[in-house]
């Protein structure tokens, strides 16, 4: 047993400590364990390590935002084992640090495999609220329906025990973790970047798969100069786990083929993999800090930060239909509070969003603007503040903006926050 500094991950290795390194990367919700019926066939000509994401399999719960710095702790964790090249396989938010690892360090990836992988996740919006139900309502909903997103309705009823393991996989995830995996998801995009991945990629996706399916995949390998795609019948989004034979078979041929001369395998310790205990959540994922700006600096507009801080904090489809039903009355408008509100004010240093969100919600409850207290309750969600902080927050404001308007208040805020935390079955 050893401790995992939060600049790195938790990993194990199995096989030849001489052979080539080969990374398999997992699925948000999962440990390392979904690759456990590859490592055999696998194993035999690779050195197999494989990680688990923060706050994951009793991993450290240090919650990394960004797909940036989840890259970096991998980075970060082969440097201190010497490792400089490798293959890596990576499913969902695995691959997506793999695309991230071939876009920067294209000298370290030797070969590539996407598994139910894009170039973008679903809407940032669909990942935001996901990460305020489990603020509020724990990782139980998203456990319960796992199985129906990650294995096709024939192979959950034959196998219940795997249903249950995956159950319990996300269950025993660190909610501040997820949520952070879950931004993290929210802010990736590299459909323009694609055609730098210079390396040779496998896009291997499950038919079924409804979450990140073949429509996801062919992009992938449209955009990918060497890439080539494999569909996996009667599989969902956790192929390695519900067609183990065909998925290992798939991997063998194409790091089998793929693999370059150059790559020399550094041999790597047999070093136990880090277990943590138990770490108390961490609900607030916190903006990345601006740079002081140099004296006699040409301010940048501050018209493009403000649109990605108001459309991080109030949601794409808000600010979509704001901006779309912008014309030539409100068109100015529009510009002003983008570049104002959200350009000079929302993004000082001074006070981070969660606090912001706290002081807009008051001064929205003392000037009765009930149509913006309705949005800015959502968007206080999605900044971390909990349901029972809100309401904290109007009871508060009743005594110094009155009764009746925090009554108001309080119909506008307990309707959002229904619509908000109420988990889809």
């Amino acid at each position: 047993m050893s401790e995992t500094p939060p600049n790195t991950l938790q990993y194990r290795v199995d096989g030849p400590e001489d052979a080539p390194v080969l990374i398999l990367a997992p699925s948000l919700g999962t440990t390392w364990h979904m690759w456990d019926r590859q490592v055999p066939e696998l194993s035999r000509q690779w050195r197999i390590l494989r990680f688990d994401l923060p706050g994951h399999g009793g991993a450290p719960a240090h919650p990394a935002g960004s797909m940036t710095e989840l890259a970096d702790r991998l980075v970060a964790t082969l440097d201190e084992l010497g490792i400089q090249r490798f293959g890596y396989a990576g499913c969902s938010i695995g691959g997506a640090i793999g695309i991230e690892l071939a876009l920067r360090l294209p000298h370290r990836v030797a070969s590539l495999a996407l598994v139910a992988a894009s170039p973008r996740f679903g809407t940032a919006d669909e990942f935001r609220r996901r990460g305020v139900i489990v603020r509020t309502n724990g990782l139980d909903p998203v456990a319960r329906t796992a199985p129906e997103s990650w294995f096709t309705s024939g192979f959950a009823g034959a196998q219940p025990a795997i249903v249950e393991w995956a159950v319990q996989m996300v269950r025993t995830t660190d909610p501040g973790c997820y949520i952070a995996a879950c931004e993290a998801l929210a802010a990736f995009d590299v459909r323009a970047d694609l055609g730098r991945v210079g390396v040779p990629t496998l896009v291997l996706v499950g038919s079924e798969d409804q979450l990140t399916g073949p429509a996801e995949a062919r992009t992938l390998v449209a955009g990918i100069p060497d890439a080539r795609l494999a569909l996996v019948p009667g599989a969902s989004h956790l192929a390695p786990v519900e067609q183990p034979g065909a998925v290992t078979d798939l991997l063998v041929r194409h790091f089998s083929l793929a693999w370059q001369d150059t790559l020399h395998a550094i041999p790597v310790p047999p070093i136990s993999p880090s277990v943590s205990a138990p770490v108390a959540p961490v609900a607030e994922i916190a903006p990345p800090a601006e740079q002081p700006q140099a004296v006699g600096a040409v301010r940048p507009d501050p018209y493009e930060a403000g649109m990605r801080v108001r459309r991080a904090v109030l949601g794409d489809a808000h600010v979509d239909r704001a901006m779309a039903g912008a014309d030539d009355f409100t068109g100015d408008f529009q510009e002003l509070i983008t570049r104002y509100a959200w350009g000079e004010v929302w993004t000082r240093d001074g006070l981070d969003r969660r606090t912001r969100s706290v002081v807009t919600l008051t001064a929205l409850v003392a000037g009765g603007h009930l149509d913006e207290l309705s949005f800015h309750t959502r968007a206080a969600l999605r900044n971390g503040l909990t349901p029972a902080e809100i309401r904290e927050i109007l009871i508060h404001a009743a005594v110094y903006c009155g009764v009746p308007a925090a009554n108001s208040a309080f119909r506008v805020a307990q309707t959002v926050i229904k619509e908000e935390t109420t988990p889809h079955e």
